[in-house]
């Protein structure tokens, strides 16, 4: 408990906490525990909501299996929103160094 209090009270990041209190292990344990309860919250709430179109048609057994394709989909989209934000970018910085040559090349002509 005073692993904890200190390692706040200097702001060491949370990681560094836990493999202060229990190791890896403790880490890794706890890491799963996450990942498994918010499969659970996001299989209940898909439930739910497929349950609002079809009263009664989800089996509480598919609840966890349901969470965990809703997770694996919601990673799905954030890589492939990153990918799109990536292209942007690269649009962004040659629409940029384009205009920036051009600029240049005004400058310097219009002496």
């Amino acid at each position: 408990m005073i692993r904890l209090g200190l390692a706040a009270l200097l702001g060491m990041w949370p990681a560094a906490v836990l493999a202060a209190e229990g190791g890896r292990e403790a880490l890794g344990s706890q890491l799963l525990s996450f990942i498994d309860s918010a499969a659970y919250l996001i299989g209940s709430a898909l439930a739910w909501l497929i349950g609002l179109v079809l009263p009664g048609s989800v089996n509480p057994s598919l609840v966890k299996p349901l969470g965990y394709l809703g997770l694996i989909t919601l990673l799905l989209l954030l890589f492939n929103l990153l990918e799109a934000a990536r292209k942007l970018i690269w649009l962004l910085v040659v629409v940029g160094w384009v205009l920036m040559i051009a600029r240049i090349l005004l400058e310097a002509f219009h002496r």
